[in-house]
């Protein structure tokens, strides 16, 4: 009898509901702000190689260049919609890393860097941010085709397409999954609770990233949910759920590796929180981070730049120096200059084929605006 009344009033004590939500997601960490190991035995876990850290920090460079490079085009106008993804390049790159050419990647549209490193071609990218049809051709520069679906533009909508593609996976016995990214803000969204709820009532072959960097566009994470942390929201459809220190990369290649694993085995999906953070403004269409950050604030998070942490890693490994990144840096360089000329170079797209892309089948009013616009050479 006194065991359950305990039991009652731990029901009963909404106060405590609240602590144990807090206390059941600590975050996982390998790596500090020093780029020094905080656990061997997971270290040894993710079983990096020398080669497998060095790849990840290239990629990491690699993505941090493509948004310095980016958002001077778009400033100089030759750029179209961008949004800048400076400090989650742990998040993005180091989790990416733990999928395969076959798992097929459901980005949000701030995540390019993901599809760039499954092989995409930066040129297409470019002519993607430009709404240039070539842009929705994923396939490698060689032809070879790229698994990834389009960066989606509707908050949290990928999650819902990438469950739809997890269940098909399973079904046909694939050793493949689907992963999904989207920021803080997709979790306010219906998609983000229907496309999970999906996948985990199938065990379908799924791993959901919510990248939670602080902001959805203006509004702080904490106005938006009382949700202690994302990752509970995941256990509301009964899926193992975690947070990971989103600028260690180490810990978020280890998260991902052991969620693929997890899913592939058709055990169904995990979800994964990032905790990470934009530098910058949420894009470069206008967005003022100072109106509702500080200065101070965004200093801080520099300190935390996971570019930081994992190159002092390295290079106390022996791996890295200052010689080998700039080196790296100018081939990034050299490698956007040739894809920015090769997409200049892609006829433009008339107003007639912005109409006949919109609809496979148009219909009467949109068959006359073609005509009409073929008629007049545009």
């Amino acid at each position: 009898m006194s065991n359950i009344s305990k039991t009652n009033d731990q029901i009963l004590d909404f106060d405590y509901q609240l602590k144990a939500q807090d206390d059941a997601f600590p975050t996982l960490k390998v790596l500090d702000n020093d780029g020094k190991i905080v656990d061997e035995k997971a270290l040894e876990r993710a079983d990096l190689s020398d080669d497998d850290l060095i790849n990840i920090f290239h990629n990491m460079l690699l993505n941090r260049q493509l948004d310095i490079r980016s958002t001077k085009l778009a400033r100089q106008g030759r750029f179209g919609f961008f949004a800048p993804t400076a400090g989650q390049e742990a998040s993005q790159m180091a989790s990416a890393y733990a999928f395969h050419d076959e798992d097929w990647l459901f980005p949000g549209y701030r995540d390019i860097p993901e599809i760039v490193a499954k092989g995409w071609p930066i040129w297409k990218a470019i002519l993607w941010s430009r709404g240039h049809v070539v842009g929705n051709e994923y396939t490698t520069d060689d032809g070879k085709e790229v698994n990834s679906w389009f960066p989606q533009i509707i908050i949290g909508a990928q999650y819902v397409e990438a469950a739809g593609v997890a269940l098909g996976l399973k079904k046909r016995n694939k050793k493949a999954v689907s992963y999904a990214y989207t920021g803080d803000g997709g979790t306010s969204q219906g998609d983000f609770y229907e496309g999970m709820n999906f996948a985990a009532a199938y065990h379908a072959n799924e791993v959901f990233f919510v990248q939670n960097n602080g902001f959805a566009i203006s509004t702080p994470r904490k106005l938006q949910t009382a949700a202690p942390h994302l990752a509970a929201k995941g256990w509301a459809v009964g899926v193992p759920s975690l947070v990971v220190d989103g600028q260690d990369a180490i810990a978020v290649y280890l998260a991902a590796k052991e969620a693929r694993a997890w899913a592939v085995s058709g055990k169904g999906p995990v979800l994964i929180e990032t905790l990470t953070n934009r530098f910058e403004a949420h894009s470069t269409a206008g967005d003022d981070p100072l109106r509702y950050r500080t200065k101070e604030d965004i200093a801080d998070w520099w300190k935390k730049d996971p570019l930081i942490r994992m190159r002092k890693y390295i290079t106390d490994k022996g791996l890295w120096d200052e010689d080998k990144e700039n080196d790296y840096i100018a081939q990034i360089d050299a490698r956007i200059d040739e894809d920015i000329k090769k997409a200049d170079n892609i006829d433009k797209q008339k107003i007639s084929d912005y109409l006949k892309n919109t609809l496979e089948v148009p219909g009467y009013a949109m068959k006359e605006q073609i005509e009409k616009f073929e008629s007049e050479g545009k």
